[in-house]
């Protein structure tokens, strides 16, 4: 995030460098006039700029000076840039787990247990003992996990392979389903527990325009807040959808063996997620948007600032930290903004270019032929939809199965919360993408479990005997 910044400090501190360097000769010239002269005066003394070598030397700690103030505002630019995205993040994924309870409070053909199961889940639950349901439960998880991981496997090989169509293509018909089929029995639902009344027509003519709508903003282009509205229902439908058709200890389960694939597909060397990463930094692509939330218009790779990022404008592109840094002698190299059109205005106005504090000064203040970064597009957080799914799911199956209490609810919130906060505080350290779920996902089941078995019979029992504490 700060590469420009020091790109900038490291040109400065090598332009006073060399400035100091150049007065350094200069300085050390004198006495060999002074001895060649037989007493010759200051006057016969060489001067560099129009200024004798005295009113030189001491040109170290104004650069000192910049360079710690560049740092300062390194670090407020770090602070700023990331309490701001966190907050960007906490805000969708918030709405997410709202959207997920409150149909889940208020719907209930999302928490009746009518005996539909996916197709991936074959055993039932209903056993007559526990450890067959346990048995089931693991198979269930094992088959489910199973296909998560055929089917990563599958993107990763297509992607590797430029099979970008048939992704376009796979995505495409997902969000079809999502945006028009899922969202048509959502609605229905909706209007049955409310009792509103509306003809097919006029239920197609929303389905439709919804749909539509929302292809093209996700698949194409359309405003950034629609473009993240749509990415959040989305969401929360296959949220929704994994709470109605998943068993109870299956979901859990699932919960937490994918966290644990999840940690092992983003970190291990040969994971297939971070070979998506590397592929797609390597190529200098993005990933497509239908699998990646993002906090700017700039689908960057992975949650990581990309600072390899292809420079789509028509100036060439600019040299990122690991360059040489240009030098007052080095011609060929990144001038800095200091083009030779910039010189040539700049003396027209100025005159000839003397290092002197005032003119240091001046030229600091004048506009600089580079233009300024655009950091609101350059910065930013990107959090797969995956990880929404999976948190949605973890509060609204709390919500669903936790007896209708509120206090594991928040609970569970809150502890998603901490753990994504943890995991982007892990991501400013190392500064590369890592997994969303683990720690959020772990968080959520130690307090599910710990909340509804400790503290809500705790409360339950305070309430009873009518003691307030």
């Amino acid at each position: 995030m700060a590469d420009n910044v020091n790109v900038c400090v490291d040109n400065e501190v090598h332009r006073s460098q060399g400035e100091l360097r150049q007065r350094t000769d200069g300085g050390s010239s004198r006495p060999v006039s002074e001895n060649n002269g037989g007493g010759g005066t200051r006057g016969s003394e060489v001067e560099l700029n129009g200024q004798p070598p005295t009113a030189q030397r001491p040109a170290a700690p104004p650069a000192q000076v910049l360079t710690d103030s560049e740092d300062e505002e390194d670090e407020e630019l770090t602070l700023k840039y990331g309490a701001k995205h966190v907050i960007m993040l906490f805000v969708p994924v918030t709405l997410c787990m709202v959207v997920v309870v409150a149909t889940i409070k208020s719907v209930s053909f999302y928490t009746q247990n009518d005996g539909q199961q996916l197709l991936y889940t074959p055993f039932r639950e209903d056993t007559e003992t526990v450890g067959q349901r346990a048995i089931n439960s693991i198979l269930n998880a094992t088959i489910m996990v199973t296909v998560i991981i055929v089917m990563t496997l599958v993107l990763v090989l297509l992607y590797k392979y430029r099979c970008y169509k048939v992704i376009h293509g796979w995505l495409f018909i997902s969000s079809l389903l999502l945006l028009f089929f899922f969202s048509f029995i959502y609605l229905g639902e909706v209007f049955k527990t409310y009792n509103v009344a509306m003809d097919y027509i006029t239920l197609a003519v929303i389905i439709w325009n919804y749909g539509v709508v929302g292809m093209i903003c996700i698949h194409w282009k359309g405003p950034l807040l629609l473009q993240q509205a749509y990415l959040i229902m989305i969401s929360a439908l296959m949220a929704l959808v994994f709470i109605k058709f998943l068993p109870e200890w299956t979901a859990w389960l699932i919960l937490a063996v994918i966290s644990v694939y999840d940690l092992l597909a983003v970190l291990c060397p040969k994971g297939p997620l971070r070979i998506l990463v590397e592929t797609a930094q390597e190529r200098n692509e993005a990933i497509f948007p239908g699998l990646i939330y993002s906090s700017t218009m700039v689908w960057l790779v992975g949650m990581a600032d990309n600072v390899e990022t292809k420079n789509n404008s028509t100036t060439p592109p600019q040299t990122d930290s690991q360059a040489v840094p240009m030098t007052p002698t080095s011609p060929g190299e990144d001038d800095g903004g200091f083009t030779r059109d910039w010189v040539g205005h700049q003396e027209q106005q100025l005159g000839p270019l003397q290092s002197t504090d005032e003119t240091r000064r001046e030229i600091q203040q004048m506009p600089s032929a580079r233009p300024p970064p655009d950091d609101e597009e350059e910065r930013g957080v990107k959090l797969g939809l995956g990880d929404f799914i999976f948190y949605s799911m973890l509060v609204g199956k709390a919500s669903a199965t936790a007896h209708g209490d509120w206090n594991t609810t928040l609970a569970c919130f809150v502890a998603i919360l901490i753990g994504l906060c943890l995991t982007l505080l892990l991501l400013a350290i190392f500064k590369k993408a890592l997994p969303a779920l683990p720690i959020s996902i772990t968080f959520g089941l130690v307090f599910y479990f710990a909340t509804d078995n400790l503290v809500r019979p705790f409360m339950d029992q305070l309430a009873l005997h009518q003691f307030y504490i």
